[in-house]
């Protein structure tokens, strides 16, 4: 912990902080912090969502297409916060100990983030409603162990939320509908 953690800074960095560590204090309870890690592990480079279009497009012969482009469009969201990562280079929280290791030193915007609202999204749209619930527990579980900031995961998901829709043509018939 820096010397600047023990100040109450006022603005975005501060209620940043604020946030943080009141959402990693969760993590005391032990199945908050299992969960929390497995949604981290499962949520690494987006497999839970690119696995999960994969088995929408295997079960809906109908829609096999738009599942595939939905699932692109979740990749593609994932490789976009990454590039945006290697930009903006903001580091990740020092004030808390991180419970999981992270594939990269960098912070803004949570990929996770992005890769799991895109898929709320796209994936919504095609008749998947239980995946928002399961993105937003991802999003909070980002910061129940304590490696990104509240605006990482708010960046990233507006991220993958601004990708999805501007996809959403692509998808076919109807869109998605954000």
């Amino acid at each position: 912990m820096d010397h600047l953690d023990a100040i109450d800074r006022p603005g975005l960095r501060g209620a940043d902080h604020r946030i943080l560590t009141a959402l990693h204090a969760r993590a005391r309870d032990p199945r908050v912090a299992a969960a929390a890690r497995a949604l981290s592990w499962t949520g690494e480079h987006g497999a839970l969502w690119l696995a999960a279009g994969l088995t929408g497009a295997a079960v809906d012969g109908g829609g096999r297409g738009a599942w595939l482009r939905g699932t692109a469009l979740t990749a593609g969201a994932h490789l976009v916060s990454m590039a945006v990562k290697r930009i903006v280079r903001r580091p990740r929280p020092a004030h808390v100990e991180p419970l999981v290791r992270t594939a990269g030193r960098h912070s803004f915007p949570s990929s996770h983030a992005a890769s799991a609202t895109a898929a709320a999204v796209a994936f919504g749209a095609l008749g998947a409603p239980a995946i928002a619930p399961l993105a937003a527990a991802m999003c909070v579980s980002r910061l129940v162990v304590g490696v990104h900031y509240p605006s990482d995961v708010a960046a990233g998901a507006a991220l993958g939320a601004l990708t999805a829709r501007l996809g959403s043509r692509w998808m076919g018939p109807g869109g998605v509908h954000a």
